[in-house]
This record gives C-alpha cells, sequence and structure tokens, in this order.
C-alpha cells in the first residue's frame, strides 16, 4: 500500500515522503495513529503543492538573508554603544545578543533575532567588535560593534 508520511518514522521514512509500506502494517499502525495517509491521486497533488509553496517561502527568506548581509556587510553599519566603564576598563554592564539585536532595529531598522546572533558570552569590553551571525542556514553575517565609553 502506497502511503504519505504526515511524521518522521523511525525505520519507515520521514515526513512528506511518498514510499509503500506492508498492507497490515500501514492499516494497524500508520493511518490509526494518525503517522501516515493514504496516497492517492488528490493527496499526492496537495502534497506537490505544499512543497512548491513551502520552496517559494524558502527562497523569499533566502532572499531577505542576503539583503541584511548586504547591507550588515556595509562599512557604516557599524552598532553604536556607550557604557560605563570602572577603573580597570571593563563596563559596569555587558552587552548581549539581545542588546545588539534591540540597538540594531532602533540604529539601522534591520531586524535579526536575537538567538541567530552567536555569542558565545557577553561583551565587556571597549573597542570594535565583530560578532557572527545566522541569518539562514546558508548565509552568514558578521555585526560591527563600537562600544565607547559613556
Amino acid at each position: 500500500m502506497k502511503v504519505i508520511f504526515l511524521a518522521d518514522v523511525k525505520g519507515k521514512g520521514k515526513k512528506g515522503e511518498v514510499k509503500e509500506v506492508p498492507t497490515g502494517y500501514a492499516q494497524n499502525f500508520l493511518l490509526k495513529k494518525n503517522l501516515a495517509k493514504e496516497a492517492t491521486k488528490q493527496a499526492i497533488s496537495e502534497l506537490k503543492g505544499k512543497q512548491r509553496s513551502e520552496a517559494k517561502v524558502q527562497a523569499e527568506q533566502l532572499a531577505e538573508a542576503k539583503a541584511i548581509q548586504t547591507r550588515l556587510s556595509q562599512e557604516e553599519t557599524r552598532v553604536q554603544f556607550s557604557e560605563k566603564v570602572g577603573p580597570d576598563g571593563r563596563t559596569f554592564g555587558s552587552i548581549t545578543a539581545k542588546k545588539i539585536a534591540e540597538a540594531l532595529d532602533k540604529q539601522f531598522g534591520i531586524k535579526v533575532d536575537k538567538r541567530h546572533i552567536e555569542l558565545e558570552q557577553p561583551i565587556r569590553a571597549l573597542g570594535l567588535i565583530e560578532v557572527p551571525v545566522r541569518l539562514h542556514k546558508e548565509v552568514r553575517a558578521e555585526i560591527k560593534l563600537a562600544i565607547k565609553e559613556a
């Protein structure tokens, strides 16, 4: 029996795949637990339509990520921070991924999710710092920070 997997089933198939499985297994396990549905012509055409729309959304997200990467790579795109500094040259507060994302939005209108900013630990130093950011699974960029004394 041909089925379309609605969820990943270990050893049998991944979500969205169309595969031939034994009829008893399909009827007694996959269909009962809503892990798959029968692969009729209508169901297959719906699946292809969904796959096309998902591909279109992925292409739009990739194009948007490349546009943000271009803006971030420009020299004038430098996020400014002014922090209070102690006598040892370290800042009193720290600059976190959340602060970087908010400042980037406020200063340049570029929206980046704070979870995509790859900051190993909060920044506590002054100077020019480049922070890597993962905009898309295929697109990476650097955010330039200029941290000065307040």
